[in-house]
């Protein structure tokens, strides 16, 4: 016999492929606050407004490029605004809007349990591998 609480989150679950189902929209909010990149800008962001280059220094790996993509991603979902300043030359900052800052004790909960959990997924993933030799998954 189903629960209740099952008959109401299965319709969820369900692939999106009908106009208005609820799943269309979800994916699209899922791949920009699931991005590796919107991830740690927020998390960045969450102690204070940023400048370009500190966020950029703060954040290993990420080019001037991809940095500039992401925060006009988030600034675009309402996640992040910009400010410029009338400087010579100009000075601009990146801080959270309240829905951006909305977002980081969720964000933070899910980098912590990253880091509490990478080393027990590294042991899996090379068990696996071991386990199945020649089936290369990324």
């Amino acid at each position: 016999m189903l629960s209740q609480r099952h008959i109401e989150v299965t319709p969820l679950l369900e692939p999106c492929g009908k106009p208005g189902h609820v799943d269309c929209g979800i994916r699209d909010v899922l791949d920009r606050i699931g991005d590796k990149w919107s991830v740690l800008v927020i998390v960045e962001l969450s102690s204070g407004a940023r400048r370009f280059r500190e966020l950029q220094r703060s954040i290993e790996g990420i080019s001037q490029r991809m940095l500039t993509l992401t925060v006009r991603r988030l600034e675009r979902d309402g996640l992040v605004t910009r400010t410029v300043y009338p400087t010579v030359p100009p000075q601009v900052t990146y801080q959270l809007t309240g829905r951006g800052s909305s977002l980081t004790h969720l964000l933070r909960q899910l980098a912590d349990w990253s880091l509490e959990h990478k080393e027990d997924i590294g042991r899996s993933r090379e068990m696996y591998d071991n386990e199945n030799p020649g089936q290369t998954i990324r």
